[in-house]
């Protein structure tokens, strides 16, 4: 499960009862909690189309209104099915389960739907958003437990809306979208091609694998070293190499990667004002790079010399990762939990590659 990190702020956990990964897990859990139904502050990407659309965010998206912004209340919901999948029996389990009834319900979730149909919202949260949706949605599909097949059935209705939406986008999108934010192409594919075979939707899996090939194929000497820009919680580079690696085998893959990223050399990033949001996007930025990295790896030939130094540098950059999440911080706090989880639960890279 979450791997034991042995940081300095996490050292009282070593001498507690509760084993550090729970201890960890418990920490995560608490910063979803904390804001899946704090409605206030919030920042909503919202299409006027009349006075009846001014509306506060519990009305407009009943289910995903907390947490600052949609994508970020999508993720929370996220990360608290992973935790309380993988830990049932932990106090935060039941807190987490609580709170998923709260949100999905058939009726929130059916508003949600329609929300997202409206007029003049082709574009809403399209592809970031969509594609942690469906992140969810694997998520509770993976979930062998009574409530979570009910929470899936409620969410059908938007989970189908968000397939309908990446399939009708992606045919018309003629080149990728090469940002350090939530525009990115190639990280929102990642997510929707594992949800694609979680879901056993073929259909999507096979445009998404070919549009992959599409935009990346022939890529050659990504410039790393131009990374990150100031604000970017993405690296351009290895999410691009993070998604490639899900449609080549790793005779291929190696080859792929050999022309396209020869070196990897990257230092963590630090944030400088932990009160200005933008800013705190680089303490995700450890993390999504540290995940992308060792997906890299895994994808990789098993005896490939680059795998142990990829997987290294993974470690060291999760370390800062988890040295800047701060709760009193809601700029970092609404977010960064499941960027954690992420992470440390090895999601997106598959069973045979991430023992537990």
């Amino acid at each position: 499960m979450i791997r034991t990190l042995l940081l300095p702020a996490f050292a009282a956990m070593l001498a507690s009862a509760a084993p550090p990964d729970a201890a960890l897990a418990q920490r995560m859990a608490r910063l979803a909690l904390d804001c899946v139904h704090r409605e206030y502050p919030n920042k909503i990407a919202h299409v006027l189309n009349s006075d009846a659309d001014v509306r506060p965010p519990r009305e407009l998206t009943p289910a995903f209104y907390g947490c600052y912004d949609w994508h970020s209340s999508v993720h929370g919901h996220w990360l608290l099915v992973r935790l309380a999948r993988l830990y049932p029996y932990e106090p935060f389990a039941q807190e987490a389960r609580r709170a998923l009834s709260r949100s999905l319900t058939a009726e929130n979730l059916a508003a949600e739907a329609r929300y997202l149909s409206g007029a003049g919202r082709q574009t809403f949260e399209r592809p970031y958003g969509l594609a942690w949706l469906l992140q969810l949605a694997a998520e509770l599909r993976e979930w062998d437990d009574v409530e979570a097949r009910r929470w899936q059935a409620a969410l059908a209705p938007l989970e189908e809306g968000a397939v309908s939406r990446l399939m009708a986008w992606l045919p018309k999108l003629p080149r990728p979208v090469r940002t350090g934010e939530h525009s990115n192409t190639a990280f929102a594919l990642g997510l929707a091609l594992d949800y694609a075979r979680s879901a056993r939707r073929a259909d999507l899996e096979r445009l998404i694998a070919a549009r992959i090939r599409d935009y990346y194929q022939k890529d050659v000497a990504c410039p790393l070293s131009y990374e990150p820009s100031g604000e970017d919680f993405l690296s351009p580079c290895l999410a691009e190499a993070d998604a490639v690696r899900r449609v080549l085998t790793p005779a291929d893959f190696a080859t792929w990667l050999r022309r396209f990223l020869p070196r990897i050399d990257i230092e963590p990033t630090q944030v400088t004002d932990f009160t200005d949001g933008k800013l705190y996007h680089l303490a995700g930025l450890n993390f999504s790079r540290a995940w992308m990295l060792d997906g890299i790896a895994s994808a990789l030939p098993a005896a490939h010399p680059r795998r142990k130094r990829l997987e290294a540098l993974a470690a060291r950059l999760a370390e800062a990762g988890f040295a800047a999440v701060r709760a009193e911080h809601y700029e970092g706090g609404h977010w960064l939990g499941s960027f954690a989880v992420y992470y440390a639960t090895r999601r997106g890279i598959p069973s045979a590659a991430a023992p537990r």
